[in-house]
């Protein structure tokens, strides 16, 4: 078809390439409108907004200025995201063939300065369990024909058989600790040994970037070692406007090996605190010196439009929040439970509460979250935790940032929550259910039974913990009792922050078997190798 045909393929070129059914051209603009705490701010964040996104003159061609992406895989559909250097139409191409020899072609939207000049397009109606190849190309909407270079990337669509197996990647916590794009080691490299892998999706687990991350040129390490960054004038603070949080996600893209990975493997993107703040909570103000705004809430709305803007994430339509949290069902095999535990977080005390205040789901999550796990039928059920179950993460001296508080009775405080959703998937026997989790910034597997438990209300799991993969090392951090947590595996430094020279980044490797079921959880170093390596049998529900 031609590169400039309409965004509804004819029927003929639809059978002739047996891709897209339908293609929706997705806006950034309605989850954030819907957002209660962007809306809290309106009008002053759209104004902050025009005053603080970068002015770019259209001169040139346009071009694909932090490469593109692809996220939320389902059966039939992805969402597709790029960004313009100026105001450009974007196009993407589908097609079976790396060579893109036929296509089907797609109109998306125009990229301006009201989204950064970031756009996405979702992408319905495609072939299940299907690798594919999409080009973007971007064109001066008011000269036909004057475009830019494109750029290619891959993706894999859900299987609809059993037989088909699944292999997926997670972890988190990104350019943290100070620890930047070090030209001295060629840039983050961890993500060609993940991309080597050809992993159907990766999960991006939280943190996805530091916001209140500053970094310096050089940083001199205890044994005299200096370490260098790549720097820019947005990661020169912590962030508070909206271009300031926007800049945090530009500059991971800066990195080669970032893009290449973000191209050919798609993304479901999850948040947790560094997005914002660290440990932040809603209705927090702070008590920070680096910040003017000390307003959370604020804060909060800026960097979630950010978020929503610069990750491939698809909004969840007709919601009243436009949430993060969402399911993404991936075939037979898996269903994936994606959590925000940060927007409907209470505030974090000394978690010995023994009556539900809020905890870190909120009840309406809460009862999602119940409500998906108890209709799904795929084999395994993975939760996508952003804070640990049993892990103790303190936030100062005397609060909790966590769900556990190290108390090894009862549940209490944020444990209340899990409680009665463990014993709500014992009664209702949902098996095969796993839990993925990144934040404390060191490698481990815990195996949670009621034999060991001070609370007994449900049946064994596994929570598998990953990251760093680019942020400093730490840990382990103290297990809670009460639902019966044993470390099986502990892959942590010896001392706090330890830079990424120091060998403590990690990423965990999810494969399910379409014979056998089997799920077979691989914790991997940063330079891929298997450090552990558990197989779960698939239990009959």
């Amino acid at each position: 078809m031609s590169r400039h045909s309409s965004a509804r393929p004819s029927r003929r070129a639809l059978l002739g390439t047996g891709l897209a059914a339908g293609i929706t051209v997705l806006s950034n603009a309605p989850a954030l409108a819907a957002d209660r705490s962007y809306a809290s701010v309106g009008t002053h964040e759209r104004s902050l907004a025009r005053r603080t996104a970068p002015a770019f003159l259209r001169s040139g061609r346009p071009s694909l200025s932090h490469g593109i992406a692809s996220g939320d895989p389902t059966g039939d559909g992805a969402v597709v995201w790029a960004r313009s250097d100026q105001v450009a139409r974007m196009t993407v191409d589908l097609s079976r063939t790396p060579d893109f020899a036929r296509v089907t072609t797609v109109a998306g939207p125009v990229l301006t300065e009201a989204t950064n000049f970031t756009g996405k397009v979702d992408l319905r109606g495609l072939p299940a369990g299907r690798e594919l190849f999409y080009r973007v190309t971007l064109e001066d909407p008011d000269r036909h024909g004057v475009g830019g270079e494109p750029l290619a990337g891959r993706l894999v669509t859900a299987p609809r058989s059993r037989r088909t197996g699944v292999s997926f990647l997670w972890s988190g916590d990104m350019v943290g600790q100070g620890w930047g794009i070090n030209p001295d080691l060629g840039g983050i490299t961890i993500f060609d040994r993940m991309r080597a892998l050809r992993p159907d999706f990766y999960l991006n687990s939280g943190d996805t970037v530091y916001a209140d991350g500053i970094l310096s040129e050089t940083v001199t390490l205890p044994d005299g070692r200096i370490w260098r960054n790549v720097t820019t004038e947005e990661k020169s603070k912590v962030a508070e406007t909206l271009a300031e949080y926007r800049g945090q996600w530009a500059y991971n893209l800066l990195d080669e090996h970032v893009r290449a990975f973000a191209a050919d493997v798609p993304q479901i993107a999850q948040w947790d605190d560094h997005e914002v703040t660290n440990n932040w909570y809603p209705g927090e103000v702070l008590d920070d010196a680096r910040y003017a705004e000390k307003r959370v809430d604020v804060l909060a709305a800026r960097a979630r439009q950010a978020f929503f803007e610069w990750m491939p994430i698809r909004p969840v339509r007709r919601d009243p929040d436009g949430r993060v949290y969402r399911k993404i069902a991936y075939g037979p095999l898996l269903d994936l439970f994606v959590l925000d535990m940060r927007t409907y977080k209470d505030a974090n005390t000394d978690g010995l509460e023994t009556v539900p205040d809020g905890g870190v789901l909120g009840r309406r999550q809460q009862s999602w979250l119940t409500r998906e796990l108890l209709a799904s039928r795929a084999t395994w059920k993975v939760i996508a935790n952003d804070l640990p179950l049993g892990l103790v993460v303190p936030d100062g001296d005397t609060a909790i940032e966590g769900v556990a508080q190290g108390d090894p009775g009862r549940p209490r405080g944020r444990e209340l929550e899990f409680a009665g959703l463990l014993s709500t998937l014992r009664r209702h026997r949902v098996r095969n259910v796993v839990w993925l989790t990144a934040d404390v910034h060191y490698a481990a597997a815990h195996a949670y039974s009621p034999e060991r438990a001070s609370f007994t209300d449900f049946d064994p799991f596994w929570e598998f913990v990953s990251g760093p993969v680019n942020a400093g090392g730490f840990g382990p951090n103290v297990l809670d009792p009460t639902f019966g947590p044993e470390a099986v595996f502990v892959h942590a430094p010896p001392v706090a922050n330890a830079s990424p020279l120091d060998g403590y980044q990690h990423f965990g490797e999810v494969s399910i078997a379409g014979d056998s079921g089997e799920l077979t959880v691989r914790m991997r170093d940063q330079d891929a190798n298997v450090l552990y390596a558990k197989t779960l049998q698939p239990a009959k529900a």
